[in-house]
Parts: structure tokens; C-alpha cells; sequence
């Protein structure tokens, strides 16, 4: 009975962790659209990424020889699929609109389930299929815009694509870090320095005068601790450090709240204003997440 409740202790604590990581990263959006207005997407993304594996550096000297080993057979998979993931989600929101952009992204609610099927051999069950496409058309009704249409062009089959690795990302971090000796802290370090140390070299190659010269701007360091902070080191290791102890599903439509906390945030920081409909989406998504994950 004892272990009983500790068990469920700890689910709930991952629930609650998850969700901050939800809110933090629906944050990040309207931080992050700042800071690019003073450099280049890619130079910001490797700078925000390579920063985190510099302080998450000294975790490899007190890792033991073979966890070192087995962390890195994880991670460096884990990283090449996150870093494809921020450059499919760069280049696609440079490419189409901001509504199409939501919707399409959250689609990775839908299809982990499916990813987690095909890599797992985990048959999703109704409640929870049910709850993801709940999720979905709340995130649809959250994003729509009656002057927009919802026809998809080639940054959309991008921000499709990212929303394909997102669920292949959360499921195949379960599979490679299940019952094996992985540091997770370990884990975010390998995954960050793949994406910065890609993203330094994408951004080199297509505009290296644009990398070299950082900007000056205090806003945008500001901007960037933030993001390093919260919405790097804290959420990537929570969201590691859970998928290992719960279903990559449920990691999924935890996270699948985000939309919902960057449409506050976007309300009550940056002014925006949302419709009637985007608000019945957000509780839509809302619903599910608690009807799926609450007992």
C-alpha cells in the first residue's frame, strides 16, 4: 500500500511538471519572437542551445563511465531528431501563417499515439484516442481565423513534418532510455549540443556575417537567459526525466495544453486579442488533457 502511494505520488508530480513545462514553452513563443527581431533564427537557436550544454557541461565528470556511454547511444539520435524538429518549425512558420502554423504543430498529439504503436507495440486505447482528437479541434478552434484559409502549402508540410518528429521524438526517448542506465541531466546535455552545435553550423553556412556580429541589445540577452532557463534546461530535462516513468501519450496531451498558455500569455502580456472561438478551443484542450490523464 505504501509503494502504492508512492507510485502515485510520483505520477502526479510528473502531471504537474509536465504542465509547468506546457506553460513555460507557450511563453516561449511570444519571448522568442522578440528575440529574433535582433538576430537571425538560426544563430539564436544555436546560441540559446550551445549556452545550455556549456552549463549542463560539467554534469559528464560525475557521470559514471557506463552510464556516459549508454546516454550518449541515446542522446545523439534524441538531438539530430530535435535539431530537424527546430529547423522544420523555423523555416515553416517563415513560410506560412501563424493559425496554420498552431494547428498544424499540435497535430503531434494525434500521432503519438500511432508513433507510440508502431515503435512501442502499444495499442492506444478509445479514452485516450478520443482525448487526442478532442485536443486537436481544440487546438483548431484555438488557431482559426475567419480570414484564413486552411490550405496547406509547403512551410505547412514543414510544421506537419515537425509535428511527425515531435511524436516520434517523445516515443523513441521512451524506447531508447526504458530499463537502461541513462543520466537524463546527461541526456538534455548530448540533445542540446547536437541541436546548437547543428544550428551554429546551418547558420555559418547560409549567413555567417549575420551569426558573427551578437547583438548588443539587453532585451535580447534577457530574452535569452529566459529561454535558456526555463524553456531549455528545465523543460527538455522534465520532459526527458517523465517519458522514462509514464506513456509518451500521456507526456503528449499534457504538453498538448501549450496552445492554451500561449494564448493567455499573448492576452495578458503582449496585448492580443483572442475570439470567443479560440477561448472555446483552449477549454476544449484543457477538458481533454484532464478527462485523459485524471482519475
Amino acid at each position: 500500500m505504501e509503494k502504492l502511494k508512492q507510485i502515485q505520488s510520483f505520477r502526479c508530480l510528473d502531471s504537474i511538471l509536465l504542465l509547468l513545462v506546457a506553460i513555460v514553452w507557450g511563453t516561449s513563443y511570444g519571448v522568442a519572437k522578440n528575440a529574433v527581431l535582433y538576430y537571425p533564427v538560426l544563430g539564436f537557436i544555436a546560441l540559446r542551445f550551445c549556452i545550455t550544454s556549456i552549463i549542463f557541461l560539467p554534469i559528464v565528470f560525475s557521470s559514471t563511465k557506463k552510464s556516459i556511454t549508454t546516454t550518449i547511444k541515446a542522446g545523439l539520435p534524441l538531438g539530430f531528431v530535435l535539431l530537424l524538429i527546430f529547423v522544420s518549425e523555423t523555416y515553416g512558420l517563415s513560410k506560412t501563417s501563424a493559425a496554420n502554423s498552431a494547428f498544424l504543430i499540435s497535430l503531434y498529439v494525434v500521432f503519438t499515439p500511432f508513433i507510440q504503436w508502431l515503435l512501442l507495440k502499444e495499442t492506444p486505447n478509445r479514452k485516450t484516442l478520443i482525448a487526442a482528437f478532442m485536443s486537436i479541434i481544440g487546438a483548431f478552434l484555438l488557431s482559426y481565423q475567419h480570414d484564413q484559409s486552411l490550405q496547406l502549402n509547403f512551410g505547412d508540410y514543414l510544421i506537419l513534418l515537425a509535428a511527425v518528429l515531435r511524436a516520434t521524438m517523445v516515443t523513441l526517448t521512451k524506447k531508447l532510455t526504458q530499463d537502461r542506465e541513462v543520466n537524463m541531466m546527461l541526456l538534455t546535455t548530448v540533445q542540446t549540443s547536437v541541436v546548437g552545435i547543428g544550428c551554429l553550423i546551418l547558420g555559418l553556412v547560409i549567413s555567417p556575417q549575420q551569426i558573427i556580429i551578437l547583438p548588443a541589445i539587453g532585451e535580447f540577452w534577457l530574452n535569452l537567459i529566459y529561454l535558456v532557463i526555463f524553456c531549455t534546461m528545465f523543460a527538455f530535462f522534465v520532459q526527458n526525466f517523465s517519458v522514462k516513468r509514464t506513456s509518451p501519450t500521456k507526456v503528449a496531451l499534457l504538453m498538448g495544453s501549450e496552445p492554451v498558455w500561449g494564448a493567455l500569455y499573448a492576452t495578458l502580456v503582449m496585448h492580443e486579442s483572442l475570439s470567443l472561438t479560440a477561448w472555446v478551443g483552449g477549454l476544449l484542450i484543457v477538458l481533454a488533457m484532464l478527462w485523459a490523464t485524471i482519475k
